[in-house]
């Protein structure tokens, strides 16, 4: 199996010389790394981290303070929920990351009413605020749950991502374009399966616990998520939705690669949890396009042409094309796993 499966997608931050960026949620594992990477490579102007824990806020601080670009960085409180806040954190800002989001499927299902205001009303805010203050640019994460969305969580997500596709149309004479960013689970990252494995690993579990032995899962890591983004957010042109091509594992095989000797025991599906994961539904596969490492969901607006991708060796995906986790053609070995788990 080729190692090609596991890529790379990095990009040259030049065009973000002397800018300032904004990203909301940006205490969360994904804005970490993300602000890691750009105090590292890109020579912004300021990097501004907006979210609505001090505490977190304290000790991402703290924990940059030795970096020679530390001047750089602003930390801003604030809720995407509040419309005001936004208006006045975006003042001068090129470009938004949005990542800010209620994620956890259980918590969303018993709690509908703040998944709502924060994935879908605080999308309509961040956009309007953005166009109000002259933002640029927003790309915005999404997730493989929003794909024909079982759960709550998903559904929300896929509102957002049509209120930030349809904000292309808001912007006027504006230069203002919005993108989403769509990818599967992200290994490693706080809340996510392989820590909580290896944690019941440590504390000397006689068995690993999964949902459904058949469950099937995209896997990426935080590093390629950031670097996917980064990328995005310079080839965007508005309205599209990015997905990278990236592999497939069975859960239950993930779990016997940390731990071959211990025994798998099924505990049931939860509440909204899919038994498969979907990226591009058949229906989308219409307006899909891909290139070597990423396929391209385009709008059906009138504003948006893909001559742009098309002189860049972009092709048609196949009429009755769709992307899941269990008819992916790119799937991780054990070896492949633990290569990608000595990335994080």
């Amino acid at each position: 199996m080729s190692k090609t499966i596991i890529r790379s997608f990095e990009s040259d931050l030049g065009f973000l010389d002397d800018a300032t960026l904004l990203i909301t949620g940006g205490t969360g594992s994904f804005g970490k790394m993300l602000t890691q990477t750009l105090l590292d490579t890109a020579k912004l102007r300021r990097l501004i981290i907006f979210s609505r824990d001090e505490l977190k806020q304290y000790e991402m601080e703290q924990s940059f303070s030795n970096h020679p670009n530390f001047r750089s960085l602003r930390f801003f409180i604030g809720d995407v929920r509040d419309r005001n806040r936004l208006d006045m954190a975006l003042r001068g800002v090129d470009y938004v990351i949005h990542a800010a989001a209620l994620k956890h499927v259980p918590i969303a299902e018993y709690n509908p009413f703040e998944c709502i205001k924060t994935n879908i009303f605080g999308a309509q805010n961040l956009a309007e605020a953005s166009i109000n203050c002259g933002v640029k640019k927003i790309i915005a994460l999404s997730t493989d749950k929003a794909a024909s969305p079982l759960n709550l969580y998903g559904a929300s997500k896929l509102a957002s991502d049509k209120i930030f596709v349809a904000a292309n149309s808001l912007g006027g004479s504006q230069d203002f374009s919005c993108s989403v960013v769509r990818y599967g689970n992200v290994l490693g990252s706080r809340g996510s399966v392989v820590p909580f494995f290896k944690k019941l690993i440590a504390e000397g579990t006689d068995h690993l616990p999964v949902t459904d032995v058949r469950m099937t899962r995209f896997w990426i890591t935080l590093r390629q998520g950031v670097d996917f983004v980064l990328s995005n957010l310079k080839m965007m042109q508005g309205g599209e939705i990015y997905i990278p091509k990236i592999p497939s594992m069975k859960v239950s095989e993930m779990a016997k690669s940390l731990a071959p000797d211990l025994a798998i025991r099924e505990i049931g599906i939860r509440p909204g949890e899919k038994l498969h994961e979907q990226m591009i539904t058949r229906d989308d596969g219409r307006q899909t396009i891909a290139l070597e490492d990423r396929y391209i969901i385009t709008p059906q607006f009138s504003f948006w042409t893909d001559d742009y991708y098309m002189d860049h060796d972009a092709t048609r995906v196949p009429e009755d094309f769709d992307y899941s986790s269990d008819t992916n053609a790119e799937w991780l070995d054990d070896k492949q796993f633990l290569e990608m788990l000595k990335m994080i």
